[in-house]
């Protein structure tokens, strides 16, 4: 298949690279050094299921000069997935296939009202990776998966020839749920407690997770959330929370968040996309989500700045 990894950061780097190095034609758009790094010398991987690189690479930071494609994997961050979809137009034809990796839960719904419904897929992956330095992604930790399916659970032939294409890939494990929803869902619990908790307490997760008071902060995150998924028709079981928390649990001691890495960086972070998006989807489905707010309030000072809103 002919791939275009929109995004070319830990996790669009990470798994574009196995695609190619499994074969596939992918072009990686990247910008910058990063770019240049990668178009000079290749995309390096640093990882714990074995380095490789990818050379030459193909690489660009103009889509209109690739193309359309069989499936754009989105790996922006979040709060770029709006601008990333009008300029990924060119990539996108009758029959391509559109897969978000996106933490949070509403990028298939921004993608598929830009792009159309009926090319984009509900997806999620696991990984703990970033961008080392200009073309060199190091993979840091867990096991890397993603799943996908379609947006209204119906078995279809072109996700089983994707997943086909992932299977055939070194260092991936790819999966079809039962039900994409409750699987987005489900890493949203982790990744937006674990982002929220880490980012005010500027802690990793191996401390976090470790102190009774912060421990239970991280549940009473995941509790609104799954109230929010509920009222949403969103069908996480009761043991959700627990198998976020055990999930939690299995992580590297010094694992951090990428929200949490970029708000102590200074950067602006996908705040909205998680406490904030918990806090505005509850409101709509009149949950109350006062821990998420609490977090949200006390992280927005440092965002606005970020984002030249505010000065201090």
């Amino acid at each position: 298949m002919r791939f275009a990894i929109y995004g070319t950061g830990g996790v669009g780097g990470y798994f574009g690279g196995r695609l190619a190095e499994a074969g596939e034609d992918v072009t990686f758009i990247a910008r910058d050094d990063h770019l240049a790094a990668i178009q000079r010398d290749g995309l390096r991987i640093n990882s714990i299921c074995g380095d490789f690189a990818v050379v030459p690479a193909q690489a660009t930071d103009d889509p209109a000069t690739v193309g359309v494609v069989d499936c754009v994997i989105v790996a922006v961050k979040a709060w770029q997935v709006a601008e990333a979809a009008a300029a990924m137009a060119p990539l996108v034809g009758p029959d391509t296939l559109v897969l978000p990796l996106e933490n949070g839960v509403e990028a298939a719904d921004h993608l598929g009202e830009a792009l159309g419904d009926d090319r984009v897929l509900g997806g999620l992956c696991g990984i703990l990776a970033y961008r080392e330095a200009p073309g060199v992604i190091r993979h840091a930790g867990v096991d890397p998966f993603v799943r996908f399916g379609e947006r209204d659970n119906r078995p279809s032939e072109r996700t089983q020839r994707l997943k086909a294409v992932f299977d055939a890939a070194q260092g991936v494990s790819a999966e079809i749920p039962d039900d994409i929803h409750v699987a987005i869902w489900s890493k949203f619990l982790f990744i937006c407690a674990m982002s929220g908790v880490g980012a005010v307490t500027r802690a990793p997760i191996g401390v976090s997770r470790t102190l009774p008071e912060s421990r239970r902060l991280l549940e009473q995150v995941m509790e609104e959330i799954v109230a929010v998924g509920w009222a949403r028709g969103v069908a996480l079981p009761d043991t959700a929370v627990r198998r976020a928390m055990k999930f939690v649990d299995s992580l590297p001691e010094t694992s951090t968040a990428s929200m949490q890495r970029d708000i102590m960086a200074g950067l602006p972070s996908e705040l909205d996309s998680q406490n904030g998006a918990v806090v505005r989807l509850g409101e709509a489905a009149g949950v109350a989500t006062p821990i998420n707010a609490a977090l949200h309030a006390a992280l927005l000072p440092q965002e606005r700045r970020a984002r030249g809103e505010l000065d201090f």
